[in-house]
């Protein structure tokens, strides 16, 4: 398999490359090969890892944080979240809390 450094978004596809990209980082932190904690690479060192423009992972980023993934601390960058958030989960007898 290649090294995932060497992934790019399908240009030819018609999923949105910001979406190929939250994709493929989300996989990667659910295979644990960006495990909790672990910093992001930098926004432009991500887009020319990437091959896309800034915008594209400043989106992509953005998505992440919206589904819990990561969390972007201004100044010191983007980390992947140390656990979910929690869920409602039902309680003993069976009911949501």
């Amino acid at each position: 398999m290649a090294d995932d450094r060497d992934w790019r978004p399908d240009l030819t596809s018609h999923v949105y490359v910001y979406l190929q990209v939250v994709n493929h980082i989300a996989e990667q932190i659910r295979t644990g090969r960006l495990p909790a904690g672990a910093r992001l690479a930098a926004e432009r060192d991500l887009a020319e890892q990437y091959g896309v423009a800034v915008n594209t992972v400043r989106r992509a980023i953005r998505d992440l944080r919206d589904q819990g993934l990561v969390i972007t601390v201004p100044i010191k960058g983007t980390f992947v979240r140390a656990e979910r958030p929690p869920t409602d989960r039902p309680d003993e007898d069976g009911t949501a809390g």
